[in-house]
């Protein structure tokens, strides 16, 4: 039996206009750049404007305008009924209205002065392959090792199993072994090895002469020796305490990580979104877009969508698809500009004192207190301060950097847990050697310079900071 009833649903929807302007909030500069450029390769009514016209437009100071081509022919009646259907958008005006799609962005930059050819610098990879190819192997072990070789990781260290490799090459894993063993030895020793100790083995085996002791240690002692057991390893090995310092001191002099320091395959550089510069008294803030292509829409297809006579109703259909899809990405670029320059304002102006005086004078701010200073949703605000960068005179900071909880001080202060964590790191750096502070050591520090933290919190804040607890810390 058909039954009709009424319900009374509440959805959140948003308009493709939001949604593309959400995505374009999201990115960072350079993958704005990429997005723009895929942009052009997709949407025939997209063009790209060029150094010289931009230059062109700003010393004269004026606009390109568009002569309006009005057809004088008397219009076909069948064409008349098209053009007379309903439509959302007067086409013909947007068509003929400079400020309705175009973007125009001083650029406060010269790309020239950022744009420098690279100096070469040899890849981990090569390193090693040049070395390979010098190496006393067979042709046939030489492509083996190749194989072992793209499979270590920039930190240096094998990121496949030796069983797995073997079974790709159809060999026997004894063989994949023994090739191993050499690349082992290239430079930097212990490229290739599977986990720590095995690293800092090799590296010892080729010393000359070799440290005995040593060698027995990470052999056969590592678990003692890496949570620094000394005197276990001391009584297990019949030496004493001193004789145990000379030993660590000389292990923690061997390189852990021997892929660092050589040229990635792809380097990835930190390039700033923004840049806040003091002028005369004020901070002002820059975008760095200047490598944002310039948009415009094609002259040609403009003449095409106001030539009724000239083109039939199916390419005119298609033109006003796509001349609405760039000026939805041209608009949104500009209200993304917009967006992003409003909420770093307001950052500022929220956190004038650590622009003035740095990191130590930050202050608790939430996404909140940004969202409604400047009547935006908190999801907008955390989209601009995701993965964006700012240059400023105490160095570079995501946006994410001037946000934190608060914690209450003894003077009924709000304090940023960015100060707790750098009074953390502090108390750590100057705690003596021989016996570190333990999590409840540094809370009861940090209540007597006025700031009441449990020692929970503590643990946190030093975990978040990637600082070992006190047992890892000590020295002899």
């Amino acid at each position: 039996m058909v039954q009709i009833s009424q319900k009374l649903v509440m959805q959140l929807k948003q308009s493709p206009q939001q949604v593309l302007l959400s995505s374009l909030l999201q990115l960072p500069v350079l993958s704005l750049e990429q997005r723009i450029r895929l942009e052009l390769e997709t949407n025939p009514l997209l063009e790209l404007e060029t150094e010289e016209e931009l230059a062109q437009e700003l010393d004269e100071n004026a606009e390109q305008t568009l002569e309006q081509e009005e057809p004088d022919e008397e219009v076909d009646p069948a064409e008349k009924k098209d053009t007379a259907e309903k439509e959302e958008i007067d086409w013909e005006e947007i068509l003929n209205d400079e400020e309705s799609y175009e973007v125009r962005v001083p650029r406060e930059k010269n790309v020239d002065t950022y744009e420098r050819p690279e100096v070469y610098q040899e890849s981990l990879t090569d390193h090693l392959i040049t070395q390979l190819n010098l190496s006393p192997l067979t042709a046939e072990e030489q492509v083996i090792g190749e194989y072992i070789i793209w499979n270590i990781n920039p930190v240096g260290y094998l990121g496949t199993p030796v069983e797995a490799m073997a079974e790709n090459l159809q060999l026997d894993a004894a063989t994949v072994e023994r090739i191993l063993g050499v690349i082992q030895r290239f430079d930097p020793v212990g490229i290739g090895a599977r986990d720590l100790r095995e690293c800092l083995l090799v590296q010892l085996l080729e010393e000359q002469p070799h440290n005995e002791i040593a060698i027995e240690i990470i052999r056969d002692h590592f678990e003692d020796f890496k949570n620094k057991r000394f005197e276990k390893l001391a009584k297990d090995l019949g030496l004493d305490l001193e004789t145990i310092k000379e030993i660590f001191s000389h292990i923690t002099r061997l390189n852990p990580k021997p892929g660092e320091g050589y040229a990635s395959l792809v380097d990835n550089y930190i390039v700033p979104d923004l840049e806040v510069r003091e002028e005369d008294g004020e901070f002002k803030v820059y975008m760095h877009d200047w490598n944002v292509p310039q948009l415009r829409i094609n002259n040609e297809y403009r003449k095409m969508m106001l030539d009724r006579k000239h083109t039939s109703k199916e390419t005119r259909d298609y033109i006003k698809n796509r001349l609405e899809s760039a000026r939805w990405l041209i608009n949104s670029i500009h209200q993304r500009r917009a967006t992003i320059l409003r909420v770093m304002e307001t950052i500022i102006e929220k956190q004038h004192d650590f622009f003035l005086h740095g990191p130590e004078k930050l202050k608790p701010l939430i996404l909140k207190d940004i969202a409604d200073e400047i009547g935006m949703d908190i999801s907008t605000v955390s989209r601009v301060t995701n993965g964006k960068y700012v240059q400023t005179e105490w160095g570079l900071f995501e946006l994410k950097y001037f946000f934190s909880e608060k914690i209450h001080s003894d003077e009924g202060e709000d304090v940023s847990n960015k100060i707790i964590k750098n009074l953390i790191k502090e108390i750590i750096t100057a705690e003596p050697p021989k016996k570190p502070y333990n999590d409840q050591k540094i809370a009861e520090m940090l209540k007597k310079k006025g700031y009441n933290v449990a020692r929970r919190t503590v643990a946190k804040y030093r975990e978040q900071m990637g600082l070992p607890v006190s047992r890892l810390r000590r020295k002899i």
